[in-house]
């Protein structure tokens, strides 16, 4: 019995992989409907739909920088703190002295990437009728996760903490106050009151939420910190997640109508 063998006969082996090397079609269905990443996927496609010419495979890019952020995030948390005191010098830091300094470059432009293949994946869905009956729940999970992909990008411009970050963060955060019902300048806003008290005003609508204040300050920073690094990734990771299983649900991908 050669060492292969022998290690696919062990229980750790069988413990971990419930089955053999799928070399039929029922130990391929077997094998992608016990693993827990798999199972996400459908067990079979239509061949006309996995061409690069229908899918331009923008949908597997935009997963691939998704991972290639979430790495590349990772090791710049281990040198980048969230304080006016030092952001700025850490980021100079990641580019000039840091082992690897590429990676803040890596994640930057992976960053700007990956909105792209997200609009171009949006824009193919949209071309090729994919959003409809019975797709058209899992349009508005990628709708979603689109307005997550630019929040994502958002929050990530405020931390070198330069002078181009801090305004264009105090110029997109002003556009918040006219969000109708949740600005104070917006429209609805002013239908919200309980009698003569307004409800949404400058010190509680979601402007002050994004802010924590009413002006970028370190308060700012550490919000769009966790933002970026904690909450709206294991949003868009949920999401994701839903985003393959329903593939698989409604048949999996659409092919050419």
């Amino acid at each position: 019995m050669s060492l292969w063998n022998w290690i696919t006969e062990t229980q750790v082996w069988r413990s971990i992989f419930r089955h053999k090397y799928p070399d039929n079609p029922r130990d391929q269905s077997l094998a992608v409907l016990s693993n827990v990443f798999l199972h996400l996927h459908p067990i079979k496609v239509k061949k006309s739909g996995v061409r690069m010419s229908f899918t331009w495979c923008m949908g597997g890019i935009t997963f691939f920088l998704f991972l290639v952020e979430t790495i590349t995030g990772i090791l710049l948390m281990f040198y980048y703190r969230p304080t006016v005191e030092w952001a700025f010098n850490d980021i100079k830091a990641l580019r000039e002295l840091a082992p690897l300094g590429i990676m803040r470059e890596l994640h930057r432009w992976g960053a700007h990437l990956m909105v792209i293949t997200v609009w171009l994946h949006m824009l193919r869905v949209f071309l090729t009728g994919s959003y409809k009956p019975p797709r058209e729940f899992n349009w508005n999970v990628g709708v979603i996760l689109l307005v997550l992909t630019l929040l994502l990008s958002f929050t990530g411009y405020l931390l070198p903490w330069d002078q181009l970050a801090v305004w264009a963060i105090t110029v997109g955060t002003n556009m918040a106050r006219a969000t109708p019902f949740l600005g104070h300048e917006g429209p609805g806003a002013s239908l919200l009151a309980l009698g003569d008290v307004q409800i949404v005003t400058a010190g509680s609508d979601v402007r002050f939420a994004l802010l924590s204040g009413t002006l970028v300050g370190p308060a700012a920073l550490l919000r769009f910190y966790v933002l970026h690094c904690i909450a709206i990734p294991l949003a868009a990771g949920l999401l994701m997640a839903i985003h393959f299983w329903r593939v698989r649900k409604d048949g999996g991908i659409s092919g050419p109508l």
